[in-house]
């Protein structure tokens, strides 16, 4: 059994939002965590444990990250942490896999199902192994408990209820 933990400084995790749903909005979690276990280099059916701290969302303004923080989204005083843990994570050909999962936002737990995409494996200058990948999908905030929405008086929606997923991870052997 291999193991593996996430380089957070090679690694980031980003989601988008359609505003007014004419633009989108992207934020990002900076603070994560991710342990990997798997049988081999090709990672096919590996475990994955992922978690990212609520409180170090940021979308470039201090405005917004507050409401997303608060009970209207959020709620990190009670819920401050994201989770996710894999349920399979296939290989589909030399690059490409899909991860399933479960995913508790708040107190809300759904099965996701999300694309990855193997960058490959490489020792870096330190002789420390590494491994990538680029991870997509998207979910529905609303299945998560993340109801708050408004009306312009045009009647028109101010938050989309797809979030879009986009991950950049770079792995460490242990």
């Amino acid at each position: 059994m291999k193991n593996w933990t996430i380089d957070s400084m090679h690694s980031e995790v980003q989601f988008k939002v359609k505003h007014l749903m004419i633009s989108t909005v992207t934020g990002q979690f900076n603070e994560f965590n991710a342990e990997v276990k798997s049988n081999d280099e090709t990672f096919d059916e590996a475990d994955v444990k992922f978690s990212a701290k609520i409180d170090s969302l940021s979308t470039g303004s201090t405005d917004r990250d507050g409401h997303l923080k608060s009970e209207d989204f959020f709620d990190a005083a009670n819920f401050p942490e994201l989770k996710f843990e894999s349920t399979s994570f296939k290989k589909l050909d030399d690059e490409k896999y899909q991860l399933l999962g479960n995913l508790t936002i708040k107190d809300q737990t759904k099965e996701v199902k999300l694309n990855a995409d193997f960058g490959g494996t490489m020792v870096d200058f330190y002789n420390n192994e590494k491994a990538g990948f680029e991870i997509s999908g998207s979910i529905n905030r609303k299945d998560f408990g993340l109801t708050w929405n408004g009306v312009t008086e045009a009647g028109g929606v101010v938050v989309s209820d797809e979030v879009k997923l986009f991950m950049n991870i770079q792995l460490q052997k242990q």
